[in-house]
């Protein structure tokens, strides 16, 4: 069941405050930072279901379009709690207007100043020891919140007994990826089909 929220303006800033410092943690995409995002809005504030947090991600990974749409998604989701649901009227329809406007400006502010503040800087700059070294050094990085992510995934079905072929399809999907030359899209129709078929 979604949470009905009264959300104050002090909310909603607080909510834009959150996102804009994740904004400047998503070293490899906003996506990983969805265990904070996680830990916020369901763990802590409650402003988001358990259900909505997740499908707000498994829809914007499989809607085509950048995958940053999870957070408007999650704004969306929001904003329709503190309307009372769709049931809200234009009230809710624009409680979810001002969630995504919210969370989408908090999530690509800040990166974005800061991305085209430091991508100029660096350019400049690029001959440099430590800018080589700090490009090196964040690709460990950002593998480690992507692994944080996927975990986070799969620890909301809690059912490992019953969910070892969405393992399986994993691991051979990574094996895939990282030893052939096989397109993502090919290993993303292969995963529908064999959810469609009910295998996984």
């Amino acid at each position: 069941m979604n949470p009905v929220l009264h959300l104050t303006s002090s909310d909603w800033l607080s909510l834009f405050n959150h996102f804009a410092s994740l904004s400047l943690l998503a070293v490899g995409g906003a996506i990983t930072t969805a265990p904070d995002m996680h830990r916020y809005l369901v763990d802590e504030t409650h402003w988001l279901g358990e259900a909505q947090f997740t499908s707000s991600i498994a829809l914007a990974q499989a809607a085509p379009g950048p995958n940053i749409l999870f957070v408007a998604l999650m704004g969306w989701n929001l904003g329709l709690n503190a309307g009372a649901g769709l049931g809200g009227g234009w009230v809710s329809a624009a409680l979810a207007c001002l969630g995504v406007v919210v969370t989408m400006l908090g999530i690509m502010l800040p990166s974005s100043i800061l991305t085209y503040t430091a991508t100029r800087w660096a350019h400049q700059h690029r001959d440099k020891i430590g800018i080589r070294a700090f490009k090196s050094g964040m690709a460990p990085i950002v593998i480690a919140l992507l692994l944080a992510t996927a975990w986070l995934l799969t620890m909301s079905h809690n059912q490992p007994a019953r969910d070892w072929p969405l393992y399986v399809l994993t691991a051979v999907t990574t094996l895939v990826v990282w030893r052939t030359k096989v397109h993502m899209l090919w290993l993303i129709g292969a995963g529908a089909l064999l959810g469609a078929l009910g295998w996984v």
